[in-house]
């Protein structure tokens, strides 16, 4: 092993009474996709209890905007994720994968949307890129289907 470089051999089962891992029965903590569902359920929850007319308007426009009209719901998705990948906007990313999944978007129709977002935006999407496919894996295995 080199000096400085973090060991890959397994832990020992006493670590946690060291205080070096959590407890074995202890809850692990929320991945990436559980904690942008509990904190976007929570924070709508109060933008739109303090929220002008205005702020409910445009909460409103958004969720129009992604409705089925002359494209369909996971089309509209897979466009907002396309253009989110290209803002970098890691939360609106994360939001048009559970929307595009929960749509029915395929994990190959996902991809070859990641691959517009990189042709457009270029190489500063690649970040962004490793973060959705790590939501996509949360995404899947919290029970979304392929």
């Amino acid at each position: 092993m080199v000096v400085g470089q973090a060991s890959r051999l397994p832990v020992c089962h006493h670590s946690w009474q060291a205080g070096r891992l959590p407890h074995p029965f202890l809850p692990l903590p929320m991945n990436r996709y559980e904690q942008f569902q509990a904190f976007r359920a929570e924070m709508n929850e109060k933008i739109l209890a303090r929220g002008t007319t205005t702020t409910k308007r445009f909460f409103n426009l958004d969720t129009k905007a992604y409705e089925a009209g002359a494209l369909d719901a996971k089309t509209k998705e897979l466009l907002g994720l396309s253009a989110s990948m290209v803002l970098r906007c890691d939360d609106c990313i994360a939001y048009h994968v559970d929307q595009a999944i929960s749509a029915g978007a395929t994990d190959d129709e996902l991809s070859e949307t990641f691959d517009i977002a990189l042709i457009v935006g270029g190489s500063i999407v690649i970040p962004h890129l490793r973060r959705a496919v790590e939501f996509v894996e949360q995404c899947r295995a919290a029970g979304a289907s392929d």
